[in-house]
């Protein structure tokens, strides 16, 4: 299959899953990150869901990096580029919508994509050798380059692993994937 069927495949997979499945399964997600060896780390990227995507609420995740004390960063998207910058929240913080319905930091403290430990990457699918499949305009995959070699990058899915997608040259794998039921470790 070509990345433009397996996106066709996914989004219906997702489309398919109730409100409250995508919520119990969104706090499995959360629950199965606290079993994970990542919590020395201070500053972690994470996305917002996009409303009517049927992604992972990362809510839940985002009230376990509160409790533990850590900065959580967010991204603005700039689709002239298709770059990203990235934003501490605070209190202070304004979220607002963009132009194609991604919730984001309207201000706040810019950080630099060396000072990110830990990258919560969104995804349609992955495979068993942590290939990620996006939305297809390369965000994650420039944004993922630019951080440390170091760097956690973790996708969150509803799903269990395919066998193999298809990848291109600068598309960045994933170290973990944890879905509802696992952690998958690449």
């Amino acid at each position: 299959m070509t990345k433009s069927q397996w996106r066709i495949k996914y989004r219906e997979l997702r489309e398919s899953l109730s409100a409250k499945a995508i919520e119990e399964q969104s706090i499995a997600i959360a629950n199965n990150a606290l079993k994970m060896d990542i919590w020395e780390h201070e500053n972690y990227h994470i996305f917002l869901p996009i409303p009517g995507k049927a992604e992972v609420d990362t809510e839940f995740l985002m009230s376990v990096l509160s409790g533990k004390d850590k900065n959580i960063i967010l991204s603005q998207s700039d689709f002239k580029t298709c770059s990203m910058t990235h934003y501490l929240l605070t209190d202070g913080t304004r979220i607002k919508p963009n132009a194609w319905g991604i919730p984001e930091p309207q201000n706040g403290l810019q950080i630099n994509e060396g000072q990110i430990d830990v990258v919560f990457v969104p995804l349609l699918a992955y495979d068993i050798w942590g290939n990620r499949l996006g939305y297809g305009k390369g965000f994650y995959d420039r944004f993922l380059h630019k951080c440390r070699k170091d760097v956690l990058r973790i996708g969150l899915s509803f799903f269990e692993p395919e066998g193999a997608l298809p990848v291109n040259n600068d598309d960045m794998g994933l170290t973990h994937c944890i879905t509802g039921a696992k952690i998958h470790s690449f």
